[in-house]
């Protein structure tokens, strides 16, 4: 049964978290490069979030912009994974609730994608190949349900 199950794929697990990591930290880097090099692409944002209302948009554009690049940064890299994931999930939630909400479902995806996807960092860590597990000691820890 294990085969038909295909357990064995497990052991390749890490892999594919550092994939997962890699990917979506350099779409989030990727996704706002242009606005971290360009100040008239920043000035573009600054006025979408105004159009939704935001508060103080030219403080929360740059620090939206700047939050999403830097996280994308720290996710490739595999270090302080839970406090970017974290940090990204706040940023999503907001972008979900403020500017996606009144939208179908295939325009809230990306924003909500990327929420869930830092739910998940933030709840299962970087894994072995990061730099948060080199400076954990890189010992590999196992936690189960009865201790």
């Amino acid at each position: 049964m294990s085969r038909l199950l295909l357990s064995n794929l497990e052991r390749y697990s890490d892999h594919g978290l550092f994939l997962l990591r890699l990917v979506t930290g350099g779409f989030l880097m990727w996704g706002t490069f242009d606005n971290v090099v360009s100040a008239e692409r920043m000035q573009e944002f600054v006025e979408f979030l105004r159009q939704f209302r935001f508060p103080a948009p030219e403080l929360l554009a740059p620090l939206s912009v700047y939050a999403q690049f830097a996280c994308g940064a720290l996710l490739v890299a595999g270090f302080l994974t839970r406090i970017a994931a974290l940090v990204m999930l706040a940023n999503f939630v907001v972008a979900v609730t403020i500017v996606h909400w009144g939208q179908d479902f295939r325009a809230q995806w990306p924003a909500l994608i990327l929420g869930f996807l830092s739910l998940y960092f933030a709840l299962r860590g970087a894994g072995r190949l990061s730099l948060d597990r080199r400076l954990e000691g890189g010992t590999v820890r196992h936690y189960s349900a009865t201790g």
